[in-house]
């Protein structure tokens, strides 16, 4: 092989490309995880709900983050300058104004490929707020003492490497100290509402994708649980009446189909480890509460009104429909039973969802429609239910649901069917 043959071959060598691209950003290289360099951000860092490097190098030189060193302040990303109204919100609960509002603190990086690793994650002084406000009080108000320990020390540590339950925990403290501090709701609301936009992100981003495994269903599935707290923690707003819209598609319906897609696909193991059901055996008075009711009575009025409304159902014509009422009908019949007899043993109120809210997620898709559609038996079914709600009053996040949601069930009626619900009118005190 002559000289410039062999000239050529190694220019030849060394010229081979290298094709693994160095311009990924840092949150990727740190997890080995392959970056599609989508600008400003990346699909991996949009999708854990995290600042991304693209976004930073996008701003103006004023605009410039202060560089990553631990426990050094900085702008919070979640939230905007505190408001004069926000900045009282700290002598609310300690009686001293705090400075340190808004303000972000870095917080050392994870290790290298654990769940949701980065280090431009970081907290604010005002969030540690609501963290802490969280764990020592707003927990208590979503669940009755067999759940303690799920709320007040799991899912607070799921959201340190889940994020999406980090932003909703903080969502529903904030929305507890909106209800304890009603003169700085706004502002509460206004974190609040700030927070939950992040958290819902990664839940859909999981859904949509069909990402959804082993390794993150029970997360996703309490972050789902929380989202619903949370839309009734923010109170009822008009035209919105849980299973019915007065214009669109029902928010409710919305986050109760997605329920139901994460339990029909990972139900079995979902419910294991801490999240396994368990049987309460304590038949003592939780305290705090009245002393057990005698409410023998007063259930069999709501009987007698429920078998009129089934009498009813028995003359209509349609035997499709027919059967639909009669399942719901007697469904919410077992509502009530169990709805009492917990209410007379003197549990917490919260230990209701299950028969109240549980009636909702059991209701089928055909009467789901019904619901939708404004069907005027479907709705007289549904004013009677509204009278468990007035059982959940004393849980700060079910107040006021009962008389919201009979209005909107009253205007939809036409005068024909006023009558077959005066029964819940009477009793949840709209007149």
């Amino acid at each position: 092989m002559d000289t410039n043959t062999k000239q050529v071959n190694q220019k030849i060598r060394s010229r081979r490309t290298h094709r693994k691209s160095r311009n990924g950003c840092e949150n990727c290289k740190k997890r080995r995880v392959k970056c599609d360099e989508k600008k400003p951000i990346c699909n991996n860092c949009l999708l854990h709900s995290i600042e991304c490097d693209f976004q930073a190098s996008s701003r103006s030189p004023s605009e410039g983050a202060t560089p990553p060193q631990q426990f050094k302040f900085r702008q919070s990303k979640y939230q905007a300058v505190a408001s004069p109204q926000s900045q009282s919100q700290a002598q609310d609960e300690s009686g001293s104004q705090s400075k340190s509002i808004a303000i972000q603190c870095d917080t050392p990086s994870l290790p290298t490929g654990a769940p949701n690793s980065n280090s431009g994650e970081g907290i604010s002084l005002l969030d540690l707020r609501l963290f802490h406000h969280f764990t020592t009080s707003t927990y208590r108000t979503l669940a009755d003492e067999t759940a303690t320990a799920l709320w007040q020390t799991h899912v607070p540590q799921w959201g340190l490497t889940f994020h999406s339950i980090l932003h909703l925990l903080l969502t529903l403290s904030a929305l507890h100290l909106s209800w304890l501090y009603p003169h700085s709701r706004e502002s509460y609301i206004r974190q609040a509402d700030q927070h939950f936009a992040f958290g819902v992100r990664s839940v859909t981003s999981v859904l949509a994708l069909d990402m959804l495994d082993s390794n993150n269903c029970q997360h996703i599935y309490i972050a789902a649980v929380m989202i619903c707290f949370a839309y009734f923690a923010r109170g009822p707003r008009d035209g919105e009446y849980l299973v019915f819209n007065a214009k669109g598609k029902s928010e409710w319906l919305v986050l109760l189909h997605g329920v139901r897609a994460i339990l029909a696909q990972k139900q079995s193991e979902i419910f294991t480890g801490v999240l396994a059901p368990t049987e309460s055996t304590e038949k003592d008075q939780i305290p705090g509460l009245p002393p057990p009711m005698d409410l023998s009575d007063e259930f069999s009025r709501h009987f007698h009104q429920l078998e009129k409304v089934k009498a009813m159902i028995s003359t209509l014509s349609n035997e499709q429909d027919k059967a639909l009422y009669t399942v719901s009908i007697n469904d919410l019949v077992g509502s009530f039973e169990g709805t009492y007899q917990d209410t007379k043993a003197g549990k917490d109120p919260t230990g209701l969802m299950v028969y109240i809210m549980g009636w909702t997620f059991r209701q089928s898709p055909s009467m789901i429609d019904k619901l939708e559609a404004k069907d005027p038996i479907a709705l007289v079914i549904l004013a009677h239910w509204a009278i468990l709600l007035r059982f959940m009053q004393r849980v700060w996040f079910m107040r006021g649901w009962d008389r919201h949601i009979f209005r909107g069930i009253r205007a939809c009626l036409s005068e024909a069917f006023h009558a077959w619900i005066e029964w819940p009118e009477e009793v949840v005190g709209f007149v």
